[in-house]
């Protein structure tokens, strides 16, 4: 039985990898690691709650004593998800970004180091590359210039992971990935955000004139890449997850629309954010050769699927975008272990 630590195991993307680990793999143990700051929800994984194969432990991933502590369990890999990753907020306040997404990575790999014999795979994002032109694509050889404070902390976390694979012998993995989507996601980014307005009749929020690019994957996609790199990507190597669904902001707000049924005068152009890279788009070739693998759903299946998400689970969407959900902690952990909030 394999025992990983998942750290960030109650956001977004964190949340669906632990879900998916627990539905297809019976031969893995999950170990989730998760401060509960506001993007951590436990409700995301209310299914898990119980399972055999599965523990939560709250805590920080820059308390060295804890990670070495959990380390010492006999954990075999740990997959990092965990970081301050809302461009915006870190544009209004860079510190929180470089505590959790260099500090905690520092702590992180040196607790590898001392345990030995664990693979590190650092969960990162395609905003390390910077800005691409109308043509072309980042390949995992692109400098890496990133345009904004939250980016360059996942540029300097990414560094950080290469160092100590060059310099400590670290057995580490890098992954970068397009924008994700899907199940669990925070309503401040943007396929949730639209959705949620939407679905209330208002404004849907484009920035400057809604031609900047993005490359989407749905994030069991990606789920499934964080899991063929974890268990078979070369260490020391960098693995891009790109999608191949290109979309400009204002067409992917009119494609929800249109699955919704609302008109497209919801849409309303609002001031450009400073520093907002033009496109995004990655060349995905090492992990189609290497590992085998392909995205399953296109954008166009894709989207469908996530608007009849947020649509069936109108209370998860409610509770957090109300704040209510900062409660499922004191309510569904502390009291059924009798502790206090």
């Amino acid at each position: 039985m394999a025992r990983v630590l998942v750290t960030g195991g109650c956001g977004f993307i964190g949340a669906n990898f632990v879900l998916h680990l627990l539905r297809t793999r019976k031969d893995v143990e999950v170990v989730n690691l998760d401060k509960l700051t506001y993007a951590g929800n436990l409700g995301n994984l209310a299914e898990a709650e119980g399972h055999a194969r599965y523990r939560f432990v709250r805590g920080d991933i820059a308390d060295a004593g804890l990670v070495e502590g959990l380390l010492a369990e006999g954990v075999e890999a740990i997959v990092n998800f965990a970081a301050e990753t809302h461009v915006d907020r870190s544009i209004q306040d860079a510190t929180p970004f470089l505590q959790a997404n260099v500090l905690g990575v520092h702590t992180l790999l040196r607790a590898a180091l001392r345990r030995g014999g664990v693979r590190f795979v650092q969960v990162g994002t395609d905003e390390v590359y910077g800005t691409l032109g109308p043509s072309g694509r980042f390949t995992e050889e692109s400098p890496l210039l990133p345009n904004n404070p939250y980016a360059a902390t996942k540029a300097a976390a990414d560094g950080l992971v290469r160092a100590f694979h060059r310099t400590h012998g670290l057995d580490a993995v890098i992954t970068r990935c397009t924008n994700n989507y899907g199940p669990f996601q925070f309503p401040e980014k943007a396929i949730p955000l639209f959705i949620g307005n939407a679905l209330e009749d208002r404004p849907i929020p484009v920035y400057g004139d809604g031609l900047h690019v993005r490359d989407w994957l749905y994030v069991e996609d990606h789920c499934r890449a964080i899991e063929a790199v974890w268990r078979g990507g070369r260490a020391g190597e960098v693995y891009n997850v790109g999608g191949g669904n290109e979309l400009p902001n204002v067409e992917l707000a009119r494609l929800i629309l249109r699955e919704l049924g609302k008109p497209e005068s919801l849409i309303q152009f609002v001031k450009d954010r400073p520093g907002h890279d033009r496109r995004y788009a990655l060349d995905s070739a090492r992990l189609r050769a290497e590992l085998g693998w392909t995205p399953a759903v296109t954008l166009r299946e894709g989207i469908p699927m996530t608007v009849r998400w947020y649509r069936e689970h109108g209370d998860w969407l409610r509770q957090v975008r109300s704040g209510a959900y900062r409660d499922y902690y004191r309510q569904h952990y502390h009291e059924r272990h009798g502790l206090k909030a």
